[in-house]
């Protein structure tokens, strides 16, 4: 063995990929060093100047370092106006609420417009969320002293040998049109954001494909938080292929979903830009995606001020195609913002979570060698890219000669990456080698996985605020009985099923009778007899042990636990009773969804269980109540369920769509919705001015999912998971707008499709949808009317119109053609004009069931109300752009929905939908539909 001051050879030899072949090198063995704690470098031997590091933690615990971070972060928060909102965070409901911005499509004009306009575009699903900037000056003219300072640091950067600096900070100093970097935007607005609207960000984020945020920082309170809570919303979809058999789809919580990680950092400086790696790696076969945000990107330049140590996290999905998956399996890739060394907590974190990690760097100091020396004995593997023309080649050789045996490296783990380098090339060299990792026995985690690990190093974790864990107890103890759906409907929704259902007949029969008059108080009397008898089963039962807790959960008085509680509900019950996913044919490993129409037949999904059950029980429990009360056979005085609707009213408001329509009945329970409204009134008292915004249409054509796209709402989107009756959900029209637009809220109703569903006869089944269409057309100021082509209009919506037409009201209609499978074929522009039905179709021949309304109903052009040439039609592109999983929300599609979106506003601004109906109205006119 060599004794200190002994030369020893070490040598570096293998080849890379480009043919390079590190030379070897000679050097001094040193003595062995100190502990890092006690470590202070100093200038030596041509090596780079370390100042002391401390215990190898973030450099932010020092003691002066904190005062500069500290100002940078409230001097970010100024700016972006948000400074007031680190102690009152923002919430979901000040995100969403329409304003005067919202019929505009404008720049921003100052950076505290900057967060506004970003959630509007994320609301949009727009792929330009990120390249938000303040509108240019009008003298386009940089100042002098700006000028000066570029040409300094542009000199400094091709002349320093010696380089500390950040190259993403320095690539190009930032304009004082653009002076904020998109990283600093997110994380300025995520740290000014309550855990609600944080999820609705990051939830959004998914949809269009951007890399989320799953670490935090904060350098100003030093409380860097893992985003759990955050990431609990998104779900994805992926091509699942089993060893053997035929392949199907899965859906699954990116929270709960297992997979290898891969991790991506910097060391000091790097020529090669990870973010632009990741990004090639995540896009086989096609143009390449930017779920990372880079510095060639519009803003990329900007110099980050506070979001050094985030921490972003992206997916690679399996898409059913040998030639494009990486492997058969989700692959997770992590990027860390910013040098490991001043951020050595989170890379800890990703050394621990991680099946291997790149390390890209132009040179390895003596500091960062000492750090990396200290994960001997980790399970993950290294892999380092260096940048020699760069770096000190000799030095870096050096370092790697001793980091291979502690680390466990060979010459395969460093690669050699020049600006000459083909990119393709190199880029198949790293998928190459993240593929062999992933398809051989390694780690595989999940985001709840990462937190765990997260909690050991002391990482704050959103989720383990005491509100939230004690409605996570409470969701648990009502999903800890549930074991089967079915049975557990039976047993514990007493009141749904069966007796509703008889109920809702007798109702139905009740009604026709007294709209047509019928004399014969004989058989209105037995009616009503009978509808007495079915409540007075009903009363007779005390709600289950699982409603009793959902009512407790709903009730404590602290409103975040509530909120916590509802968001752990619908994840639960979705845990313990989703169906599966029906299997597509080996042959067609697509996820397109199959094309609407009126030949398609959708599968009849089971329903699955959530939260509306356990409303609708107790909606069932007050429509019981009540009929008992109006009989006479209960005194006011004793009744126990009077208190219901107030309870479901603060959902509503809340965010939580409410059923208006029972999707198992296709019936309105009038007592509880007549409820919801009075208290919805009470509650609203002088801002109670309300428009009914609604979506009719052909199943699968995309009407939950433009509604959410326009307005930032929660309706169930999926095959098997959309409305099966009528959902409600209320939107806040900001009170400087309030007046212009004529009204103070929009309720939006999402109905279900209107071809297939309901478990009946063609007549029985036309019969349903018909009276759901003019219930919900008769509603509405305002109705879209979803299609998937041009000749497919549901004759349910045909005799919706007839019927709305002798009534005397008819909505405001916008007819919307959504071209959900095309994602390449250019079409229209969004208000290009299309005749509707002008042959008739086989759709047709369901009018035969409204002869006596009206014979020879075949299309729009046999109302008299409407003139062909007056067709509000609109084309909205393909929302995909690309082949699901891994495409992003087509630019064209959110374009067009903004303007429909401006255009409905602008509508009902104009007086089109009579938008000066107050709720009392719209309780009358539910009761005479």
């Amino acid at each position: 063995m060599a004794s200190p001051g002994v030369e020893v050879e070490l040598l570096v030899r293998g080849q890379s990929d480009l043919g390079e072949v590190a030379p070897e090198i000679k050097a001094s063995e040193r003595p062995a060093a100190v502990a890092i704690a006690d470590l202070e470098w100093r200038e030596m031997e041509g090596d780079d100047c370390e100042l002391q590091y401390g215990d190898g933690m973030n450099e932010a615990q020092e003691g002066d370092f904190p005062t500069v971070e500290r100002s940078r972060l409230q001097e970010m928060l100024s700016l972006l106006g948000l400074e007031t909102h680190q102690a009152q965070k923002l919430g979901l409901q000040d995100a969403l609420q329409i304003s005067s911005d919202s019929v505009r499509n404008w720049a921003p004009q100052a950076p505290r417009d900057l967060p506004w306009t970003f959630l509007r575009k994320l609301q949009a699903r727009s792929a330009e969320a990120r390249s938000t900037a303040v509108l240019a000056s009008p003298s386009g003219a940089r100042p002098a002293e700006k000028e000066s300072q570029m040409e300094e640091e542009v000199i400094y950067w091709d002349t320093a040998d010696d380089i500390s600096a950040d190259i993403y900070s320095f690539s190009e100093l930032p304009t004082p049109d653009t002076p904020v970097n998109p990283l600093d935007l997110l994380c300025a607005l995520l740290l000014a954001s309550d855990g609600f609207l944080q999820q609705e960000i990051v939830l959004r984020m998914s949809l269009c494909q951007f890399a989320l945020p799953l670490v935090l920082p904060d350098s100003e309170h030093h409380a860097h938080t893992f985003l759990l809570w955050a990431m609990r919303g998104v779900v994805r979809t992926w091509w699942a292929q089993p060893p053997r058999g035929a392949g199907s789809l899965r859906e699954d919580s990116v929270v709960l979903a297992r997979a290898p990680a891969f991790a991506f950092v910097r060391m000091e400086v790097s020529s090669n830009s990870k973010s632009q790696l990741l990004n090639a790696v995540l896009s086989p076969g096609h143009r390449q995606r930017d779920c990372f945000w880079h510095r060639d990107l519009s803003l990329g330049t900007s110099p980050r001020e506070i979001a050094d140590g985030l921490v972003e996290v992206s997916w690679l999905l399996p898409t059913g195609r040998e030639d494009l998956d990486l492997c058969p399996e989700p692959v997770a890739f992590l990027n860390l913002r910013g040098d490991i060394g001043s951020h050595w907590l989170q890379f800890k974190l990703l050394t621990e979570v991680s099946s291997a990690v790149f390390i890209l760097t132009d040179n390895i100091s003596k500091k960062e060698y000492k750090l990396l020396s200290s994960m001997k004995g980790s399970a993950t593997k290294y892999y380092f890219i260096l940048s020699p023309y760069r770096g000190k080649r000799n030095s870096n050789l050096r370092f790697l000669n001793r980091l291979t045996p502690v680390l466990r490296m060979d010459h395969s783990h460093v690669l050699v990456k020049v600006s000459s380098t083909d990119g393709a090339r190199f880029t198949r060299r790293v998928r190459a080698i993240v593929a062999s990792v992933a398809r051989s026995p390694c780690r595989r985690v999940s985001v709840e996985d990462m937190a765990h690990a997260a909690r050991r190093l002391g990482l704050k974790v959103d989720e383990d605020c005491e509100e939230c864990q004690r409605a996570k107890d409470r969701m648990e103890r009502i999903t800890r009985s549930i074991r089967d759906p079915d049975a557990y409907r039976r047993e514990e929704l007493r009141l749904q099923g069966e007796p509703w259902r008889k109920a809702a007949r007798v109702e139905k029969e009740l009604c026709q009778a007294q709209w047509a008059g019928d004399p014969a108080d004989k058989r209105r009397a037995e009616l009503r007899q009978r509808l007495l008898e079915l409540r007075t089963q009903q009363s007779g039962h005390d709600p289950a042990g699982g409603v009793q807790e959902f009512i407790a959960g709903i009730s404590c008085p602290s409103l975040g636990e509530r909120q916590y509680f509802l968001r752990w509900m619908e994840w639960g019950l979705a845990w313990v009773a989703q169906p599966r996913p029906r299997q597509l044919p080996e042959a067609a490993p697509t996820l397109r969804p199959k094309q609407g129409g009126a030949g398609d037949r959708e599968p009849l999904w089971p329903e699955p269980l959530g939260v509306e059950h356990f409303l609708r029980e107790m909606g069932q429990f007050y429509e019981a109540e009540s009929c008992l009360v109006e009989a006479g056979k209960l005194p006011t005085g004793q009744r126990r369920f009077a208190h219901f609707p107030g309870l479901a009213l603060e959902l509503l408001v809340r965010g939580l769509p409410l059923e208006l329509v029972d999707g198992s009945t296709r019936s309105t329970p009038l007592r509880w919705v007549t409820g919801l409204l009075k208290e919805l009134h009470t509650r609203l008292e002088r801002r109670s001015r309300l428009v009914v915004l609604s979506a009719l249409g052909v199943p699968g054509t995309g009407k939950s999912t433009l509604l959410n796209t326009m307005f930032g709402l929660r309706f169930a989107t999926g095959r098997g998971r959309g409305p099966r009756g009528a959902f409600m959900q209320l939107v806040t029209v900001a009170e400087s707008f309030s007046q212009d637009l004529g009204c103070d809220h929009i309720l939006v109703i999402d109905s279900g499709g209107l071809i297939a569903g309901a478990p009946a006869t063609a007549g029985e089944r036309f019969e349903l949808e018909a009276s759901l269409a003019t219930l919900i057309m008769g509603l509405s100021d305002v109705t879209v009317i979803s299609l998937a082509e041009t000749r497919d209009i549901p004759p349910a919506i045909l005799h919706a119109f007839l019927r709305l037409e002798k009534t005397g009201h008819m909505p405001n209609y916008q007819f919307v053609y959504q071209n959900l499978h095309d994602t390449s074929a250019p079409g229209p522009k969004p208000r290009e004009r299309r005749p509707l039905l002008e042959s008739p179709s086989d759709m047709s021949r369901a009018s035969t069931h409204v002869a006596k309304q009206g014979d020879g109903l075949r299309t729009l052009a046999d109302l008299a109300f409407c003139d062909p040439e007056k067709q509000h039609v609109w084309h909205v592109p393909g929302l995909w752009h690309g082949a699901p999983p891994m495409a992003a929300v087509s630019l064209g599609y959110s374009e067009a929905v903004f303007e429909l979106k401006r255009c409905l506003l602008e509508n009902i601004r104009n007086g089109l939908s009579d938008p000066h109906r107050n709720i009392q109205q719209l309780i009358e006119l539910v009761g005479l539909l």
